[in-house]
Protein backbone atom coordinates (compact mmCIF):
# COMPACT_ATOMS: atom_id res chain seq x y z
CA UNK A 1 0.00 0.00 0.00
CA UNK A 2 1.55 3.06 -0.98
CA UNK A 3 1.33 6.82 0.64
CA UNK A 4 1.26 9.47 -1.29
CA UNK A 5 2.52 12.68 0.89
CA UNK A 6 2.18 16.42 0.12
CA UNK A 7 5.75 17.41 -0.05
CA UNK A 8 5.87 15.08 -3.20
CA UNK A 9 8.02 12.63 -1.95
CA UNK A 10 7.11 8.65 -2.18
CA UNK A 11 6.92 6.30 0.82
CA UNK A 12 5.94 2.85 1.06
CA UNK A 13 4.39 2.07 4.20
CA UNK A 14 4.35 -1.84 5.04
CA UNK A 15 3.71 -3.78 8.14
CA UNK A 16 6.47 -5.50 9.47
CA UNK A 17 5.64 -8.91 10.57
CA UNK A 18 8.85 -10.23 11.58
CA UNK A 19 8.53 -9.21 15.04
CA UNK A 20 5.18 -11.19 15.02
CA UNK A 21 6.84 -14.39 13.49
CA UNK A 22 9.58 -14.57 16.50
CA UNK A 23 7.05 -14.19 18.77
CA UNK A 24 4.55 -17.28 17.73
CA UNK A 25 8.15 -19.04 16.88
CA UNK A 26 8.87 -18.71 20.58
CA UNK A 27 5.52 -19.56 21.87
CA UNK A 28 5.11 -22.63 19.93
CA UNK A 29 8.88 -23.63 21.37
CA UNK A 30 7.84 -22.79 25.23
CA UNK A 31 4.20 -24.99 24.36
CA UNK A 32 6.28 -28.16 22.65
CA UNK A 33 8.42 -28.12 26.11
CA UNK A 34 5.55 -27.37 28.43
CA UNK A 35 2.87 -30.31 27.26
CA UNK A 36 5.39 -32.90 27.97
CA UNK A 37 5.85 -31.90 31.51
CA UNK A 38 2.16 -31.40 32.40
CA UNK A 39 1.05 -35.09 32.34
CA UNK A 40 0.08 -36.87 35.39
CA UNK A 41 3.09 -39.28 36.16
CA UNK A 42 2.98 -41.28 39.72
CA UNK A 43 5.81 -43.98 40.32
CA UNK A 44 4.23 -47.26 40.01
CA UNK A 45 5.67 -50.48 38.71
CA UNK A 46 3.17 -51.87 36.46
CA UNK A 47 2.86 -55.18 35.42
CA UNK A 48 3.33 -55.50 31.54
CA UNK A 49 0.08 -56.85 29.50
CA UNK A 50 0.44 -58.19 26.07
CA UNK A 51 -2.72 -56.88 24.95
CA UNK A 52 -2.28 -54.34 22.10
CA UNK A 53 -2.82 -50.47 23.34
CA UNK A 54 -6.67 -49.07 23.32
CA UNK A 55 -7.05 -45.85 22.93
CA UNK A 56 -6.48 -43.06 25.38
CA UNK A 57 -9.55 -41.28 26.03
CA UNK A 58 -9.18 -37.24 26.46
CA UNK A 59 -9.43 -36.35 30.03
CA UNK A 60 -8.54 -39.83 31.86
CA UNK A 61 -9.66 -40.49 35.60
CA UNK A 62 -6.26 -41.96 36.69
CA UNK A 63 -7.00 -43.84 40.28
CA UNK A 64 -3.41 -44.96 41.12
CA UNK A 65 -2.93 -47.81 44.06
CA UNK A 66 1.11 -47.77 45.12
CA UNK A 67 2.97 -50.17 46.65
CA UNK A 68 2.56 -48.61 50.14
CA UNK A 69 -0.84 -49.21 49.78
CA UNK A 70 -1.17 -45.70 49.17
CA UNK A 71 -4.63 -44.27 46.88
CA UNK A 72 -4.23 -41.33 44.82
CA UNK A 73 -6.70 -39.46 42.34
CA UNK A 74 -4.80 -38.35 39.79
CA UNK A 75 -1.83 -36.99 42.11
CA UNK A 76 -3.78 -36.73 45.31
CA UNK A 77 -4.14 -38.38 48.24
CA UNK A 78 -7.13 -40.02 49.10
CA UNK A 79 -8.34 -41.67 51.97
CA UNK A 80 -10.66 -45.38 50.95
CA UNK A 81 -13.65 -44.54 52.94
CA UNK A 82 -14.33 -41.20 50.87
CA UNK A 83 -13.06 -42.85 47.44
CA UNK A 84 -17.07 -42.19 46.55
CA UNK A 85 -17.13 -38.68 47.32
CA UNK A 86 -13.83 -37.80 45.56
CA UNK A 87 -14.74 -39.60 42.50
CA UNK A 88 -18.51 -38.06 42.63
CA UNK A 89 -16.56 -34.23 42.98
CA UNK A 90 -13.96 -34.98 39.87
CA UNK A 91 -16.67 -36.53 38.06
CA UNK A 92 -19.83 -34.28 39.15
CA UNK A 93 -21.69 -37.58 39.69
CA UNK A 94 -21.19 -39.23 36.84
CA UNK A 95 -20.94 -42.99 37.60
CA UNK A 96 -20.41 -43.67 33.34
CA UNK A 97 -17.20 -42.02 33.45
CA UNK A 98 -14.62 -44.89 33.32
CA UNK A 99 -11.55 -44.80 35.75
CA UNK A 100 -7.93 -46.07 35.11
CA UNK A 101 -6.63 -47.91 37.80
CA UNK A 102 -3.34 -48.14 38.07
CA UNK A 103 -1.63 -50.75 40.91
CA UNK A 104 1.99 -51.53 41.77
CA UNK A 105 3.31 -54.86 40.46
CA UNK A 106 4.00 -55.61 44.19
CA UNK A 107 0.35 -54.65 45.54
CA UNK A 108 -0.74 -58.23 46.50
CA UNK A 109 -4.41 -59.20 45.35
CA UNK A 110 -6.70 -58.79 48.17
CA UNK A 111 -5.33 -54.90 48.47
CA UNK A 112 -6.41 -54.80 44.91
CA UNK A 113 -9.83 -56.27 45.16
CA UNK A 114 -10.36 -53.83 48.40
CA UNK A 115 -9.82 -51.20 46.25
CA UNK A 116 -12.01 -52.72 43.24
CA UNK A 117 -14.57 -53.53 45.83
CA UNK A 118 -14.73 -49.54 46.94
CA UNK A 119 -14.94 -48.39 43.35
CA UNK A 120 -18.17 -50.96 42.57
CA UNK A 121 -19.99 -49.55 46.30
CA UNK A 122 -19.57 -46.01 45.09
CA UNK A 123 -20.82 -46.73 41.86
CA UNK A 124 -18.59 -46.91 39.74
CA UNK A 125 -18.61 -50.28 37.40
CA UNK A 126 -16.60 -48.87 34.23
CA UNK A 127 -12.97 -49.82 35.74
CA UNK A 128 -10.06 -50.49 33.63
CA UNK A 129 -7.14 -52.11 34.70
CA UNK A 130 -3.57 -50.17 33.40
CA UNK A 131 -0.44 -52.71 32.82
CA UNK A 132 2.83 -51.55 30.50
CA UNK A 133 2.13 -51.76 26.98
CA UNK A 134 4.06 -54.46 24.84
CA UNK A 135 5.35 -55.86 28.17
CA UNK A 136 4.93 -59.89 28.12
Amino acid sequence: MAVRLDDGDDELSEINVTPFIDVMLVLLIVFMVAAPLSTVDVAVNLPGSSAPPADRPQDPLWLTFTAEKALLLDETPLDRTAVGAALDARTEGNRETPVFLRADRSVDYGALMGVLDALRNAGYLKVALVGLEGAP
